[in-house]
């Protein structure tokens, strides 16, 4: 077995925003183009257990950016919305701890393992993970549920998506979280 997964378990899908998806913004190309359907194969999981499902969404402080939630940019894309019940926190920072009730709403639910899935894996995902492993929480990493952009160094040079996702999530296994695939976590399910 790869995970024990049972009601203390909670997905925590980060940044699932229209945003996401603006041409050049983020960068030249994203890797995982299957993110968005691992992560609603993972919601139909969740929800058919009964299971908790909670939201980070970003809410910028730039105004015109594409993850600011009073545009339409901001909204949560179609077939990711949450249902009634499931919680949805807005950050302003990467990590979904950080100035958001995030903590509080898992205790109170008696939550000790997180599944964290969405965008980008080398910002938001990668810091709220790091933050979950510190806080204690035994951490999963869903690595086909995720996705980044390529990125561009201060030297100029790019970097490409699968590379920048791949060092990402190598930095944050063992250490923060497991890594798994969608079907190696569904095969718990």
């Amino acid at each position: 077995m790869t995970a024990d997964l049972d009601d203390s378990t909670a997905l925590l899908v980060i940044d699932a925003q229209k945003g996401i998806d603006v041409p050049g913004h983020w960068g030249n190309a994203r890797n995982n183009p299957q993110a968005e359907d691992n992560i609603k194969r993972l919601l139909e999981s969740w929800r058919s257990h009964g299971w908790p499902v909670l939201y980070s969404v970003h809410d910028s402080l730039e105004p015109q950016s594409p993850l600011k939630l009073s545009l339409p940019t901001g909204d949560i894309k179609e077939g990711l919305e949450p249902q009634a019940g499931e919680i949805v926190i807005a950050k302003s920072v990467n990590s979904a701890f950080i100035g958001t009730d995030l903590e509080l709403q898992l205790r109170r639910r008696r939550i000790a393992k997180l599944v964290i899935v969405g965008f980008f894996t080398n910002h938001c995902v990668e810091a709220t993970t790091r933050m979950a492993g510190n806080l204690g929480y035994e951490t999963m990493l869903v690595s086909d549920a995720t996705a980044t952009y390529d990125r561009t160094g201060p030297d100029g040079r790019t970097f490409d998506a699968d590379l920048v996702h791949g060092v990402s999530l190598a930095s944050m296994h063992g250490e923060f979280a497991k890594v798994l695939s969608t079907e190696e976590l569904l095969r718990d399910a």
